[in-house]
């Protein structure tokens, strides 16, 4: 709904807040008075007989006092897909016989004595959005008096992106763990051998290699790796955002998060159910925005944390738009980075190669819609849509080249 629309529906609403007269009171009003007036006139009885009851029932239309409304109770502000159920009260006034009420999907008339009507709310797609409005009008005995119309209160929900079972991807290898998970690079106390290398001072005498000291003569100790929780970084590239009609991409979309099925959708559902794997088994994970890094969330752990995972992945995709260049922030060694992204240029294809070269376990996510359609209406359609999948195929190629692990969504 536009700005100038609410604006319109305000006015409507404090004009017609209050109990004023229907055309039916005011037909009945001139053709009873008109019917006897005539009658009178052309002595015509029948004239007569036909006014007067009309003018009777407008002697027995009692105007209803007292403001009476209609209270909605309020929704979740965080939702999952799906359908919602809510309520509305309804506050009647003196001799109010009916209230019509407009809901989601429908416009139902009750009885004023209802009390309470059962409002479903439903939304499947992701993202911030208006879902309830309940907007009502009270009519007095016949329907000779109205109060209203009057425009209800928004309710406004973020619905967070779905989550699908995903196998939590490559991570450091897996032991029985001492404190974590995986194996870090650090050395620590551990079963698994990291070095040897000579005594220094401070080293503990039970992690000497007698074996090793006798051969050389020289003290030398054992060094094994620490066990650790994987740290995961979930890069999304929310710069761009395209769908499988290239003939698109330049359109704007109006009244939409995203483009449904396009590139960040595809994107931001695959990270939140990424996020869930991950965080089921006990590892740390970590968003970041490549293109607005004041978004980026640190890493953590629990089920409030992918709450807060979901919710930063709507802010995410609300807040998208073009920047000249991604960013990836500094990464603790050993991190396992997650870069998801249409690919569609050099600069996030170089990000995931220079964290891959820094000693990260890189995987790349391809979240471009396949296959591409072309712009049937331009002559070079077929020929530009092939020369960017090509492209987008030797980024790819390349990554992997430099061990970056290359999937799609």
């Amino acid at each position: 709904m536009s700005r100038y629309a609410r604006i319109s529906d305000a006015i409507a609403a404090s004009r017609g807040a209050h109990w004023h007269a229907t055309d039916a009171l005011i037909r009945a009003a001139l053709l009873g008075g008109g019917f006897v007036v005539a009658g009178a006139l052309m002595h015509e009885v029948e004239l007569v007989l036909m006014g007067v009851p009309l003018l009777l029932s407008l002697l027995f239309a009692r105007k209803p006092s007292g403001e009476p409304g209609v209270t909605v109770r309020p929704l979740p502000r965080l939702a999952e897909p799906g359908s919602a159920h809510t309520a509305a009260d309804i506050d009647p006034a003196t001799d109010t016989e009916l209230v019509v009420v407009r809901l989601p999907h429908e416009t139902r008339a009750y009885p004023s004595g209802a009390g309470t009507i059962p409002i479903e709310v439903r939304r499947d797609a992701w993202g911030p959005g208006v879902d309830l409005r309940v907007d009502h009008l009270f009519a007095g005995p016949d329907a000779l008096h109205v109060y209203g119309p009057v425009v209800g209160v928004e309710h406004s929900r973020t619905v967070l992106p779905p989550l699908q079972y995903l196998p939590a991807g490559p991570l450091p290898p897996r032991a029985a763990g001492l404190v974590g998970a995986h194996r870090s690079p650090r050395p620590g106390d551990s079963t698994e051998l990291r070095d040897i290398r000579a005594f220094q001072p401070g080293d503990r005498l039970r992690r000497i290699d007698w074996r090793i000291s006798l051969r050389t003569g020289n003290l030398h100790v054992r060094e094994r790796h620490a066990e650790a929780d994987a740290e995961v970084v979930l890069a999304v590239d929310t710069r761009s955002d395209v769908a499988q009609d290239v003939a698109g991409w330049a359109a704007v979309e109006y009244g939409t998060t995203t483009r449904t099925g396009g590139s960040l959708d595809r994107a931001v559902r695959t990270a939140a159910s990424l996020a869930a794997s991950y965080l089921r088994q006990g590892d740390r994970v970590a968003l970041v925005d490549l293109g607005r890094p004041q978004l980026n969330v640190r890493s953590g752990v629990g089920r409030r944390h992918l709450l807060r995972l979901r919710n930063q992945l709507v802010v995410c995709a609300r807040a998208a738009g073009w920047a000249q260049r991604p960013y990836l922030p500094h990464i603790s060694y050993g991190a396992v980075v997650v870069v998801l992204s249409p690919f569609l240029d050099n600069a996030v294809a170089e990000i995931a190669v220079h964290a891959a070269r820094r000693g990260h376990l890189v995987l790349a996510v391809d979240s471009l819609p396949s296959p591409l359609l072309p712009d049937a209406e331009e002559p070079w359609g077929v020929a530009a849509t092939a020369l960017i999948a090509a492209e987008q195929r030797a980024r790819l190629a390349l990554m992997a080249r430099h061990g970056v692990v290359v999937t799609t969504c």
